[in-house]
């Protein structure tokens, strides 16, 4: 029996849904796992275990519950998977620009002495200097998709109102730099901390925006407004108050950039409620595919071939 295991399931073994959303239930215990030696990549295409044979052999059934995962074993059969996602050509959006940063996280919860900690580091490394030689970055822009789905919903010059974003990370400031908002009247960003936030954002002075907090926006419906949701690391109580704010709004479209959507689209009959497992997006990821994949077969075997050169270097200079 190898001493290093893996069991992973993604986007390709079931609906991207499903794994998104379960991929959220796990992420929790990513802290509880790090600290038994185990690594957990929970993206929202994916959600698999890496380390030791010993450390995986009572792991949470419930990490994989209902769900056709596949195992592997050994060394470089997981540092050639890891390079491969890092170098995004297992992702959902194939030259996804993000993965090798939430690899690159995930084992910032691990010991850095663990075995496992160093395999990670150089699939990576592998990955990322894969993707770069060969130049398999994503043509996609979320930011694009906005701006058609916007322009869909306000056709023949017509006018929209405010625009709405909800978060306050760096997709956001993104978002809003990439002149989404140029249509609208004013652009707010919705906020639990409007001073905060105001503070955080004095570093750029070309973002022209008003700060709110949910409880103060609905007061009149605004049915030629847009709410664009780009973050949701949110908990219930807050979830709940932001979905009574939007109830009350009543905007004509709500863009959920999310892969685990933040609301339900049962709740807001009134509006149109959009997320990434909509047309709009699976049509635009479908495009970006279509156009990479021709580079996908060269990048594989790059990383292939790189693992080898590495293997055969180590067996050389080895103790």
């Amino acid at each position: 029996m190898s001493e290093f295991l893996g069991n992973y399931v993604d986007h390709q073994m079931t609906s991207p849904f499903a794994m998104a959303q379960h991929s959220a239930k796990i992420k929790p215990i990513a802290n509880d796992l790090a600290r038994r030696g185990v690594l957990l990549v929970a993206s929202c295409c994916r959600v698999e275990v890496y380390g030791q044979e010993h450390a995986l052999r009572n792991i949470d059934s419930r990490i994989f519950s209902g769900f056709p995962a596949e195992r592997i074993e050994g060394a470089p059969t997981i540092i050639q998977r890891l390079a491969e996602i890092a170098s995004g050509a297992r992702s959902q959006v194939l030259g996804d620009n993000f993965i090798a940063d939430q690899l690159g996280k995930a084992i910032g919860l691990l010991d850095p002495n663990l075995p496992i900690f160093q395999m990670v580091r150089l699939a990576i490394d592998i990955g990322r200097a894969s993707r770069e030689r060969h130049r398999f970055i994503a043509s996609l822009n979320y930011y694009h998709i906005v701006r058609d789905i916007i322009a869909d919903r306000f056709p023949n010059g017509e006018l929209p109102d405010r625009l709405y974003v909800i978060g306050a990370d760096m997709p956001i400031r993104e978002l809003i730099r990439s002149g989404v908002g140029e249509r609208f009247r004013s652009t707010t960003i919705v906020t639990r901390n409007p001073k905060n936030l105001r503070k955080r954002l004095r570093a750029w002075p070309d973002i022209d925006v008003a700060f709110t907090r949910p409880a103060e926006i609905g007061h009149a419906r605004e049915p030629r407004s847009i709410v664009v949701i780009a973050w949701a690391d949110v908990n219930d109580e807050y979830q709940a108050i932001l979905q009574r704010a939007l109830l009350r709004l009543e905007p004509r479209t709500i863009i959920d950039m999310t892969s685990n959507p933040l609301l339900s689209k049962e709740e807001f009959v009134n509006s149109d409620y959009v997320t990434v497992h909509d047309k709009e997006f699976l049509l635009a990821f479908e495009e970006n595919n279509k156009e990479i994949s021709p580079k996908l077969p060269v990048l594989l075997s790059d990383i292939n071939e790189t693992l080898r050169a590495a293997q055969t270097y180590l067996s050389a200079n080895g103790p």
